[in-house]
């Protein structure tokens, strides 16, 4: 049986075959759609989650676990509202959701290189593309203090969900 090939991801770093690749596209097709023109608030966490339902800009709008807990920081309720209502919401605040690591994690992989690997890309893509007003770190993890206001150009908060 032949091996699929492998391609390293660049959205994560890890070495990944189409199906991989089509995932990646396809959340980050759905985060394009909701991404305001001018972010006022950045929410930087670190992995993606595994399943959609805790994606936040998933279409189906389960909002779940990490997504759940996002739109409570930001305050914006849920419940009962559609999909696109709510998204729009969050965008029509200033607010942008962005993973570290775009993909979630192989189970077989570890977590810290593979940060590392990806943070200077991600601290290029703030400060050049996203050009945000704040950036919000979502978690205190080790890669949190390596994020600094002069390296994104813009403060820097720590909050926990």
């Amino acid at each position: 049986m032949a091996n699929p090939l492998l391609l390293s991801c660049d959205g994560c770093g890890q070495l990944a075959d189409s199906a991989h690749i089509s995932r990646r596209l396809r959340r980050l097709e759905w985060a394009t759609r909701f991404r305001p023109l001018h972010i006022q608030t950045l929410l930087l966490a670190g992995v993606a989650p595994a399943s959609d339902r805790e994606y936040l800009y998933a279409p189906e709008g389960k909002f779940q676990g990490g997504a759940e807990n996002v739109l409570r920081w930001a305050r914006i309720a849920y419940e009962g509202k559609s999909v696109e209502a709510v998204l729009a919401e969050f965008q029509k605040a200033g607010f942008m959701l962005v993973h570290l690591l775009e993909c979630p994690v192989e189970a077989d992989q570890q977590v810290g290189p593979l940060i590392q690997k990806a943070l200077p890309g991600t601290v290029a893509r703030i400060r050049r593309s996203l050009k945000p007003k704040r950036v919000v770190l979502l978690a205190a993890e080790p890669w949190a203090e390596r994020l600094q206001a002069p390296d994104l150009g813009c403060p820097v908060e720590l909050t926990t969900l």
